[in-house]
């Protein structure tokens, strides 16, 4: 499910897909490479392969690491090959795992797994962030590779020399550091420089149990953890897709855009996987959606929400071509399915964590807010090419099949979401 390019210098899923899982097979028995969230690899000496169940896989890698047994649920077995090729099999976070459960984990192998699947996703930019917020997280991947910050020690250099290792590789390249490293040890430090280094000396070292002033990692790693959950598709399966721009120029020439579209236990986000910033963010109450595949065509993910054209309410139809518009489609109607048959939350106690710090996350219902005009994480409707239409299925801009309802079934029981089909009105310029 997920096949971006990998950043900062180190292999990411895609790239660690072109290793095979299986090394080596015999009569009966195999070596299995299972790849951690950091590239190590666990080998597993098995027999009897094509016998083995993935949950006798799953234990054999947690006793490997000697994880506890809330890593049952925290963590998945995942099969990844972007390029259709042989999979590699990776250790890697469930999908389908709460945050309010995760930040309740005080084990601290376990938190590093999660902090460094986290941070390369923020690396690699399939967590768009805003700039403030990616200084925060490089700051604490700062405290962790390069331990207590020191003012005397020369540390803009040491973060200009592996600026990669802190920001998003797009972060880098910008003017804001990049060059910096040709720069002599004793230049100034650019602006994204500057901004890391001062988050850096921000970074409060908790006072432990035993009276210490240096927190343990196990702190970052749930700080890191902590600061990711503000981000509306942390914990995400990823996809590729492509979607139509809209029509530009005297020729009304369109073409098309790459995207990933992330699906996690809260809602469905559409990223531009260039620009690195959020299309389209909506939760399962917002929307309604099915996916088709004619054999003469390619196979599309359709996603219908409320909207608005020109201050008129309409429903808006995306289009989105991929080749996993089904498995998309499935994972939607699963994790509906899941959070209908979860049980109202009962009011948690306090669980002491590993650093001083909330233990439960806001409820699923509730939006993040945005902090920021502008952040990366805010919809950018305006930059998608949608399909207009009112009750009657007449298009506003297109004309399309009547209909009487939503074109899709596939949605919230009625009363539950906020979706709704929106009447034609008299005013309403019918194409």
């Amino acid at each position: 499910m997920d096949g971006t390019e990998s950043s900062a210098g180190q292999p990411g899923p895609a790239e660690r897909s072109h290793r095979s899982s299986v090394s080596s097979v015999g009569a009966r028995a195999a070596d299995v490479l299972v790849y951690l969230a950091d590239d190590t690899v666990v080998p597993l000496a098995v027999e009897n392969l094509p016998s083995l169940s993935a949950h006798e896989l799953h234990r054999a890698v947690r006793e490997v690491l000697r994880l506890p047994d809330i890593a049952l649920d925290a963590f998945a077995l995942w099969l990844v090959s972007p390029l259709l090729d042989e999979p590699s099999l990776q250790f890697r976070r469930n999908v389908f795992f709460p945050k309010r459960r995760e930040l309740q984990i005080q084990d601290e192998e376990v938190l590093r797994l999660l902090y460094e699947e986290a941070k390369d996703n923020v690396l690699a930019a399939r967590y768009p962030c805003d700039v403030e917020d990616c200084e925060v997280l490089g700051a604490l991947v700062c405290r962790v590779q390069l331990g207590p910050y020191q003012p005397s020690q020369p540390a803009a250099c040491t973060l200009r020399e592996k600026l990669d290792s802190f920001l998003p590789a797009h972060l880098c390249k910008r003017g804001q550091g990049l060059f910096a490293a040709f720069r002599g040890r004793g230049a100034k430090a650019g602006p994204g420089e500057q901004g890391l280094l001062n988050a850096y000396r921000q970074v409060k070292e908790a006072v432990g149990s035993d009276g210490g002033c240096e927190a343990t990692l196990g702190t970052h790693y749930h700080a890191y953890l902590l600061k990711c959950h503000e981000l509306p598709f942390y914990g995400c399966a990823f996809f590729h897709g492509e979607i139509d721009k809209p029509a530009q120029g005297f020729l009304h020439r369109g073409g098309r855009k790459p995207v990933a579209v992330a699906i996690s236990l809260e809602g469905v986000h559409v990223i531009d996987s260039r620009e690195k910033h959020v299309l389209l963010g909506l939760r399962f109450q917002e929307l309604s959606w099915d996916h088709t595949s004619p054999e003469e065509e390619e196979p599309v993910l359709w996603l219908e929400f409320n909207g608005d054209s020109e201050g008129m309410p309409v429903n808006k139809l995306l289009k989105i071509y991929s080749k996993q518009a089904e498995l998309m489609s499935g994972l939607i109607e699963y994790c509906i399915e899941l959070n209908q048959a979860a049980e109202p939350a009962a009011p948690q106690e306090s669980v002491p964590g590993p650093q001083a710090a909330p233990t439960s996350s806001p409820p699923a219902t509730q939006r993040p807010k945005l902090r920021r005009q502008g952040s990366v994480v805010c919809s950018r409707i305006q930059h998608l090419s949608t399909i207009d239409y009112v009750e009657d299925g007449k298009g506003i801009k297109r004309v399309k099949p009547k209909r009487t309802t939503s074109f899709f079934s596939r949605q919230l029981s009625v009363g539950q979401g906020s979706y709704t089909v929106v009447q034609p009105a008299d005013s309403l310029e019918q194409g």
